[in-house]
Order: C-alpha cells, then structure tokens, then sequence
C-alpha cells in the first residue's frame, strides 16, 4: 500500500522526467547531425545526455522494485515458520501476490521489461533518425 501511495505521488513527475528524456534524445541527435560532432558542440549536448542516462537509471531501479516485490511471495513460501501456520502462511502469500505490490505509472506496473521495451523504442527511433540524417546530408553532397 505504501509503493502504491508512494507511485501514485510521484507519479506526474515520472512522466514529466520520462517525456523530457524522450524529447532530449532525438534532439541531441538531430543537434549532433546538423553541427557535427565537435568538442563545443558534444560538450553542449552532455547535460542532455546526462540527464537521460539518469532518468533512464531512475526508471531501472524502480523496475528492480517492482520486480523484487514479485519474489516475495516465493521467499514466504520457502520459509518454515513451524506447524500449524501452513493456512495463515498462504493466506499472506495470496494477499501479497493479490495487491499487486510494485511501483506503477497510469495504472501499469513497471518492469525492467517495460523500461527496456521503451528504451528499444527509443533507439529505434534514434537510428531511424541518424539514417535519416545521413542520407539527407548524402543526397545534399551530390
């Protein structure tokens, strides 16, 4: 309950952090195609980069959390806690596998694999964009 409370809070400065990084990084890259990589114009773009790398270190660990919580149930269940606690044992583990512990964003539970799926959607989109750029400045030097 105290995650859920916790994720709910922080919820809206999450997003605001994880559409930033979104935005930063194709415009990095497009600053990068249109300036060329310079020591000037690399050293511009590094709060950019560092920013996305800790917004995207941010969103790691709070996966982690997320999924740690997932193996709790599994840990109750491996720990004896003597005779006659067998019922009371798995009602625990049905409650904690029920609530869903985890850290959310819009009522999704955030994973590693969330967070690498959208990293590999970025970068997608970041390849399509430097090939882009480099056919474009291939067809201007013909």
């Amino acid at each position: 309950a105290v995650l859920r409370k916790v994720s709910d809070s922080i919820e809206a400065c999450v997003l605001v952090l994880i559409i930033v990084v979104m935005l930063v990084v194709p415009i990095v890259v497009l600053d990068l195609g249109v300036s060329g990589i310079r020591g000037a114009a690399m050293l511009s773009m590094l709060p950019g980069g560092l920013v996305s790398i800790g917004v995207l270190y941010m969103l790691l660990l709070a996966s982690s959390v997320s999924e740690k919580c997932a193996r709790v149930p599994a840990l109750l269940n491996a720990i004896a806690f003597g005779v006659g606690t067998e019922q009371a044992r798995q009602q625990t583990v049905d409650y904690i596998t029920s609530s869903g512990a985890g850290f959310y964003i819009l009522s999704m539970r955030l994973t590693t694999s969330v967070v690498v799926k959208a990293l590999y959607i970025c970068g997608i989109f970041v390849v399509g964009l430097v090939s882009r750029l480099n056919a474009d400045s291939h067809g201007m030097a013909e």
